[in-house]
């Protein structure tokens, strides 16, 4: 039996949902452990798009059972509506797909109270797809979880109990229009017909296929620079990204994790306000978002794009316990005369080799980079790790001797195929 963890090593977008379904193929289950629709996993098969937010990416995958853990929260019209796109696209999920009992819901006024946040004076750059709010609830012991929509009499008493409060706060501290409360329970009661049958005990199922030997990948969502209390503090997510959070988000005890697998882009992107000390605001960082094609996959956003931090991913490497990691999107740098890496911090007088997890200092950082050669020559056609440029296999061996993991593939291309071991 293999327990694996999968994390995004930056600031999420560097391509896990495509090493969830390669690596898919070895394991039993896929259990989502973390965050809402506002994330987004894309995988090439063929000719085929597969964009999935909250289902794991291992559906994609025949022999495959795949779980949306207690540590998602859940908005009810998008799974359903990725529930309809992929049986639609041939993608069977009855008796495939199980939702945790314990997972929350996202509802209407966590929408309208993350959009009308994030207008104010202090933007975070969500996605305003109500992923914040409903985090606050749980906290605050006020959620609406998948569990209430077994009991139509618990969940309309819950529905109508919430919406008159978050009313008050839409109307008195937002001057906004209140919710029709009868309009949310008959959304509702529609939602709950399609989701009932996929409702169950996910901590005793997940549980009972590890004591019988079956292997278990743990798919995240989100990057490690975005959790919430590791990451760039306060533009980041509301839950915890890293490693650690694979296990209060699916119930699995930390004992079973057999490794931690980091994905890591072999350059760097983020979305949404903070710092990025490496990040391009000229033609090159535009040329690396068109080549890379460099927009969200949830909201078409463009991303902000920068050279490869080596700070970032020892401290990634070293948060995680990252075992092994891949590198994703080398085939973007095959245009590039030189390849700076960034090696260290200069900020003021000091030099840091570490990240700073101080957003003023991270502010002030000016990166300090080392130029590696680059190989000018297209790699989207290899299929082997012997048949990389020389030139690319340094920069992959210089990735690995200073971010301190191994590259145990790496991807070239988009599709399938074109992830390779190294």
């Amino acid at each position: 039996m293999k327990v694996s963890v999968i994390i995004g090593g930056q600031w999420g977008d560097e391509g896990k949902g495509k090493i969830v379904d390669l690596l898919g193929a070895d394991y039993n289950v896929v259990v989502r452990y973390q965050g809402g629709a506002n994330a987004g996993h894309t995988v090439e098969i063929g000719d085929k798009k597969y964009v999935l937010h909250l289902i794991p990416s291992g559906i994609l995958r025949d022999n495959v059972f795949s779980v949306i853990g207690n540590g998602v929260v859940i908005e009810p019209a998008a799974l359903i509506e990725e529930l309809h796109t992929l049986n639609n696209l041939g993608i069977a999920t009855k008796n495939r797909l199980k939702i945790s009992k314990n997972a929350h819901v996202i509802m209407p006024y966590h929408k309208i109270l993350d959009v009308a946040k994030e207008s104010g004076t202090k933007k975070i750059g969500t996605t305003g797809r109500g992923i914040g709010p409903c985090y606050v609830d749980k906290i605050g012991r006020e959620g609406i979880r998948i569990e209430d929509f077994v009991d139509v009499k618990n969940l309309k008493s819950k529905i109508t109990t919430h919406v008159k409060e978050k009313n008050v706060i839409l109307e008195k501290v937002y001057d906004l229009k209140p919710i029709n409360v009868y309009e949310v329970i008959d959304n509702f009661m529609g939602y709950r017909e399609v989701i009932l049958p996929f409702i169950d005990d996910s901590l005793a199922f997940i549980n009972a296929q590890m004591k019988a030997g079956k292997s278990i990948l743990l798919e995240g969502a989100q990057g490690t620079f975005l959790d919430i209390d590791h990451g760039t503090y306060p533009y980041v997510t509301s839950s915890n990204s890293t490693s650690g959070g694979a296990c209060t988000g699916s119930g699995i005890p930390p004992t079973k994790i057999t490794s931690v697998i980091g994905i890591l882009k072999a350059y760097t992107t983020r979305v949404g306000e903070g710092p990025f000390p490496t990040e391009l605001k000229d033609e090159t960082g535009e040329k690396l978002r068109k080549i890379g094609f460099e927009f969200g996959a949830t909201t078409g956003r463009p991303r902000r794009c920068g050279w490869f931090d080596i700070p970032m991913a020892k401290y990634s490497v070293m948060v995680n316990g990252m075992t092994e990691a891949v590198l994703t999107k080398l085939d973007v740098l095959s245009e590039f005369e030189k390849i700076p890496v960034c090696t260290a911090y200069k900020c003021g007088d000091t030099v840091l080799d570490s990240f700073p997890t101080d957003i003023e200092k991270l502010n002030t950082a000016v990166p300090v980079y080392t130029e590696l050669p680059g190989w000018n020559t297209d790699i989207t056609h290899c299929r082997t790790y012997d048949e990389l440029p020389e030139k690319a296999k340094e920069y992959v061996q210089y990735l690995t001797d200073n971010a301190g993991v191994p590259f145990s593939h790496v991807s070239v291309g988009p599709k399938r195929e074109q992830t390779i071991p190294v």
